[in-house]
């Protein structure tokens, strides 16, 4: 463990939860004295009340140590304010539904923020019965290649975990997606909004010219002509 808690954090958790020094102690079956040793950096507490302070506070464990308290308003947490996680030493994938604390490899991984796909990252969709069918252009190397792609509407999250030397596509249920995401190891998080690629056959990427123009652009990029 690289990290423990502070008594900053635990001074600003007690005034936060409107506490003093005895009843905090008297929480955990210490004295006032120890409390006041934890707060001016004279002492720590014992391994075996992070637990008991974190529950006094009602926060987790993991918000105790790193400091960083996780309120969500939303306890219904909507589909399509999702944020995705990606750990760079192992490549873990994680989807919270709001805000959390999250660790990996003793790393705190913060929220992706997605960027609309460009043309380095060509996405092709099309609509198939009731599927959207999603093809990436992009390299599937060891050292580069995109991780995962999702599809979100505001009551569910479909995801496919991608592997190197795969392909990158995937099948979605088309049943309300708003958005369609998907991540590169080397540029990150990507995402575009699939009615706007296949619900207009005149404009979208289906059987268009635009379609057929772009994709001739991805191959020249990518050394497929």
């Amino acid at each position: 463990m690289n990290q423990y808690v502070t008594g900053a954090v635990i001074r600003q958790l007690r005034e936060k939860n409107g506490m003093t020094q005895l009843q905090l102690a008297e929480k955990l079956g210490v004295s006032d004295k120890s409390v006041s040793k934890w707060e001016t950096a004279r002492g720590f507490p014992d391994i075996t009340l992070l637990e008991p302070i974190a529950e006094a506070f009602r926060v987790s464990v993991t918000e105790l140590i790193s400091g960083n308290t996780v309120h969500n308003a939303n306890v219904s947490a909507n589909m399509l304010r999702s944020k995705f996680y990606v750990c760079p030493v192992c490549g873990n994938v994680i989807h919270s539904m709001g805000e959390a604390a999250i660790h990996c490899h003793g790393i705190q991984l913060v929220p992706l923020e997605a960027e609309e796909t460009d043309e380095r990252h060509m996405i092709f969709i099309e609509r198939i019965e009731d599927e959207y069918y999603v093809r990436i252009d992009h390299s599937m190397t060891k050292e580069h290649y995109i991780s995962f792609v999702a599809a979100a509407s505001s009551g569910d999250m479909q995801m496919v975990k991608l592997y190197p030397e795969g392909s990158a596509e995937a099948r979605f249920k088309i049943r309300g997606v708003r958005w369609i995401f998907f991540y590169c190891n080397r540029d990150g998080l990507f995402t575009i909004d699939p009615v706007k690629g296949v619900d207009d056959k005149e404009s979208g990427y289906d059987d268009s010219q635009e379609r057929r123009e772009l994709e001739k652009v991805a191959d020249m990029l990518f050394g497929k002509v």
